[in-house]
């Protein structure tokens, strides 16, 4: 599903101008507030794993799970099915049904809010397919994302399974992978909403521009995704809670390379090493750092003025915002992740993937 390619926003002969300008607006406004629901549901996700209740619910009901419990009874049954998993036994052994309750609605919340996502983008797709406000390419783009949004769920299950039997949390690749599967949804709403509308027409020295810099805005966009996706091992593994001091680890810039080696067998270091994790997911944030002075400097030098510079030194700006996050988080850890630090650190960071799906995305457009 090529995001970059021309919309085809042909209207029938009888539809004019200015009718088919107001669908696209409309269309827009939809993708917009799906991916201001995505972000939210990202959040909410967070926030399920900073308090440990993603695994509360041990089944996927489809369609009795829209409700919660309803009775102390129930309420029993659950919280029976939860104290057989090892996280119950070996982490919160003396847990209260009060305390059960807690965890339940976050993680009942976050599959809510998905259930949600899903209606708020099918029923509006259905409604404009059938009204001819939605053509062409378009069309397949919006059936991808809704695939996108099933196998969401399914990844979002196959990753709690990871949890219930030899674990006391998810596998962190899972994590990862529900975690980037939600941040590529989230840019191709993105991506596909700003190309719904017409950019001014680009002159032959801002064209020129945009396709020398049409490959480093790909390149940058898909360091932020990378980056996000080892953010989502740190959090999987739990490595946030060591080494919390910046800019050193442990006193010296990289670990001792048998921390970062003593996994057995050798490529789980890369997913479970709290060292190794840890040490990557730095690297990546100065990676990406540079990588965007990198293109800001170019893109003002090619295109001094225009909002493709513009856009990539708002990119610097957020991207160092973002690392000032992160090292802030790490040093405010005193036994857990602090919530608020976690989550702004985590929501920022589907910001700045957004506006760089959104640079990459004008870009393409002017080339």
């Amino acid at each position: 599903m090529s995001l970059a390619a021309p919309l085809d926003r042909s209207a029938p002969a009888a539809l004019d101008p200015e009718s088919a300008a107001a669908d696209m607006a409309a269309v827009r406004v939809w993708l917009w507030a799906v991916a201001g629901l995505v972000f939210l549901m990202v959040l909410v996700g967070g926030a399920t794993r900073l308090t440990e209740s993603g695994l509360s619910i041990t089944e996927w009901r489809v369609v009795t799970g829209v409700l919660p419990p309803l009775s102390e009874a129930a309420w029993l049954v659950e919280f029976e099915k939860y104290k057989q998993i090892p996280q119950y036994t070996q982490m919160f052994p003396t847990m209260t049904l009060p305390e059960f309750k807690v965890i339940y609605y976050w993680e009942w919340g976050h599959r809510l809010l998905g259930r949600i996502i899903g209606l708020a983008f099918a029923l509006p797709l259905a409604w404009f397919w059938i009204r001819g406000q939605v053509r062409g390419s378009l069309r397949w783009k919006l059936l991808g994302l809704l695939a996108l949004g099933g196998l969401q769920g399914a990844v979002g299950w196959w990753m709690v399974t990871s949890g219930l039997v030899h674990r006391t949390e998810v596998a962190p690749e899972r994590l990862a992978t529900h975690l980037l599967l939600a941040s590529f949804t989230f840019t191709a709403l993105v991506a596909i909403a700003v190309g719904l509308k017409r950019a001014p027409a680009p002159s032959v020295a801002e064209a020129r521009a945009a396709l020398a810099l049409r490959r480093p805005a790909a390149v940058l966009l898909a360091l932020v995704l990378l980056q996000i996706g080892v953010g989502g091992l740190v959090a999987g593994s739990r490595a946030g809670l060591t080494y919390n001091t910046w800019p050193l680890m442990d006193g010296a810039f990289m670990p001792a390379w048998a921390h970062m080696t003593n996994l057995e067998p050798a490529w789980r270091n890369w997913f479970e090493n709290v060292a190794a994790v840890q040490f990557q997911h730095r690297m990546g944030a100065y990676a990406v750092f540079a990588f965007a002075c990198w293109h800001a400097w170019r893109a003002v030098r090619l295109a001094p003025g225009t909002g493709a510079a513009r856009r990539a030194l708002a990119l610097v700006g957020m991207v160092a915002a973002q690392a000032g996050l992160g090292i802030a988080t790490l040093l405010s850890v005193n036994g857990e992740i602090p919530l608020g630090l976690g989550l702004a650190h985590q929501g920022f960071a589907i910001l700045v993937l957004g506006m760089a799906a959104a640079h990459w995305r004008r870009i393409v457009q002017s080339t």
